[in-house]
């Protein structure tokens, strides 16, 4: 149990570094296991989700060298047998679905642990069921796994049942091993599938269509090789620290923020008022995604309610991990903002959690909550809800709160975030971590 006791309603200045995405290493270690060569992963953030996937790589006999804080070197066992695999750690994750592209080419018959991950409600796997099938893959729900068989793998055209990032990113790892051409129709192009195809590529694995809709893998018979890549910077982590800025009436600069995955989100805010600038456009390390920094001046920005209902859609829309952030920033925008979080069952309740900081948040339906802003939120005692990025939009709406609050047990935070008290005490913030 780790809380954080938050004084609020101080500025930050200066400038926050964006990390590297959580949803991008997690991806690549789980496409990396393809490779029965060594793959060295640079820019692998130090959060709770990358250790329970180690936990369970180790109960699999993956070898796990760290190269530094941020670099792993990730060598396949000879032998697999997964029955052996780490069920605590496994099914503490949602994640731990991206290893069924893998391990169908290891073995033909196995069992998976049942999903975990945010509390959000009902999430189906149909997209990685649908998809799977398709190349020849049969997933049996049972009670406590899924029953994972094939008889052989062929490549296929296939239609996603939904635009699911973590299902295109199974299906691209299951395609690139399976000979042939495998066409993939409505794949969303987000900057973690975005990576894993980069990977793939570093492979030897051909992909048409990067970056759009429709991918074409070209398949091969077997990857043995050395291979380095690196992690690109996370879109969400960038619009949270955005996010503190507006909450705290600050002017900061956030740095390295994948513009690409950030446009709409950014276009949102300026029509709400918020005054910013951008950099010049430069590359990450993976020499492909395009990165700029921002500053955000909140300090002399007056924000108002969009016209229009804020929602998510596949990228490249705006980004659902994104939308809940739009939930404390409403707080502080004058009139009335309907979020319709469509995507998840249930998560939009959580965002009602802001109301127990003196927000204004009324829940319509399981999907829906009108913000009625402008409101001062005033600190208080709140549980991290269960889910990671509700819990977040608590943290930084405290960081804008009157006096001390209170965030209880903030693992699910953690699970995604690294280092945030330090990171954010070092422009400003008063954050102190008690264990």
């Amino acid at each position: 149990m780790t809380d954080f006791k938050i004084q609020g309603g101080r500025k930050l200045s200066g400038s926050i570094v964006t990390n590297t995405s959580k949803n991008g290493a997690l991806g690549l270690l789980c496409a990396s296991l393809i490779n029965k060569g060594t793959t060295t992963l640079h820019g692998i953030p130090r959060i709770e989700e990358i250790r329970r996937m180690l936990e369970v790589f180790k109960s699999l006999d993956i070898k796990v060298e760290a190269l530094s804080d941020t670099s792993l070197k990730i060598t396949p066992p000879k032998q697999w047998d997964i029955s052996k695999i780490n069920r605590e750690s496994a099914s503490r994750m949602r994640s731990v679905l991206m290893l069924l592209g893998a391990l169908v080419h290891i073995d033909k018959d196995f069992r998976l642990p049942h999903a975990g991950g945010c509390d959000m409600g009902e999430r189906t796997i149909a997209a990685h069921k649908h998809g799977l099938e398709e190349l020849g893959v049969h997933i049996l729900t049972e009670e406590d796994d899924y029953h994972v068989t094939n008889r052989g793998l062929k490549a296929a055209e296939i239609v996603m049942y939904e635009a699911s990032d973590t299902a295109a990113e199974n299906l691209i790892i299951a395609a690139a091993l399976t000979p042939g051409k495998t066409i993939i129709r409505y794949a969303p192009p987000n900057y973690q599938v975005q990576d894993v195809c980069h990977l793939m590529e570093t492979f030897g694995v051909k992909i048409d269509g990067v970056g759009t809709h429709i991918l074409t893998v070209h398949g091969v018979e077997s990857i043995d090789m050395e291979a380095e890549h690196y992690n690109s910077e996370d879109p969400i982590e960038a619009m949270g620290f955005v996010t503190a800025a507006i909450m705290t009436g600050s002017e900061l600069t956030v740095e390295r923020c994948p513009i690409n995955f950030l446009e709409v989100e950014l276009l949102k805010l300026k029509y709400m008022g918020l005054k910013f600038d951008t950099s010049d456009k430069y590359l990450a390390k993976n020499d492909k995604t395009e990165l700029v920094d921002i500053t955000v001046h909140a300090d002399k920005s007056e924000l108002k309610a969009p016209e229009n209902k804020i929602h998510p859609l596949p990228y490249p829309g705006l980004n659902v991990d994104n939308l809940p952030y739009f939930a404390p920033i409403a707080t502080q925008s004058e009139g009335e903002t309907l979020i319709h979080d469509w995507m998840w069952e249930s998560r939009a309740i959580h965002f009602t959690e802001l109301n127990k900081l003196g927000a204004n948040v009324q829940l319509l339906d399981p999907h829906r909550v009108k913000v009625v802003g402008k409101t001062v939120l005033k600190g208080a005692q709140v549980v991290c809800p269960p889910a990671l990025r509700p819990g977040f939009i608590i943290f930084l709406a405290m960081l804008g709160a009157e006096g001390e609050s209170i965030l209880r047990n903030i693992y699910t935070i953690a699970r995604g975030y690294e280092d945030l008290a330090q990171r954010l005490n070092a422009v400003g913030a008063n954050i102190e971590v008690l264990e």
